[in-house]
């Protein structure tokens, strides 16, 4: 089904970061009780995926491409071996410790966000849902367990955003049209 052209390698990036998020998300919103699948999916398909597609994105001159994906691909990765490690009580991580992991991630994928809005209106939506949900999850680390819930419920739609340009990605050139528009850059 080739064109003869390289194919677009943040289809299979978005994908592994939709995927491993909502599945995340179902964890967090009780509707997953155990979390092997989401360690499962965020060491193979959020981690090693996504380092995988950006280390194409970069061979594809897009650093932007590279740096969320193989970022956010180590992200995947690092929480899973935190879960792990603490499961084995190896090296334990506290609530603090993940609190300003999740603070330091925070304040990266505001950069990213900034970017965004020079992408897509979906990039932009998807970065603001991220950011949203990280600064939720700050919160709830360090003020109230519950925002945990509302970042979930955010993160979910992040996901979904991911996913969408995805879809967009294959569907738009497999049909030779705009089936699913990712809209102007906010930014111009």
């Amino acid at each position: 089904m080739s064109n003869g052209t390289q194919g677009n390698p943040a289809v299979v990036g978005l994908a592994g970061f939709g995927l491993t998020t909502l599945m995340l998300q179902f964890h967090n919103l009780g509707l997953v009780p155990e979390i092997g699948a989401v360690v499962a999916l965020g060491l193979v398909f959020g981690g090693a995926a996504q380092l995988i597609a950006g280390l194409q994105e970069k061979s594809m001159g897009n650093n932007f491409g590279y740096c969320a994906f193989t970022s956010y691909g180590a992200f995947w990765i690092s929480l899973c071996l935190i879960w792990i490690l603490n499961k084995t009580g190896l090296f334990v991580t506290n609530d603090n410790e993940i609190g300003w992991f999740l603070v330091a991630w925070t304040l990266f994928s505001i950069i990213l966000w900034v970017g965004s809005l020079k992408i897509s209106k979906a990039m932009a939506f998807t970065f603001t849902t991220l950011v949203i949900g990280f600064i939720l999850l700050d919160i709830s680390k360090f003020v109230d367990h519950k925002f945990a819930f509302y970042a979930a419920i955010d993160l979910v739609f992040c996901a979904l955003g991911a996913w969408y340009m995805m879809a967009a990605a294959i569907l738009n050139p497999l049909y030779g049209r705009t089936i699913l528009p990712v809209g102007k850059p906010v930014l111009a």
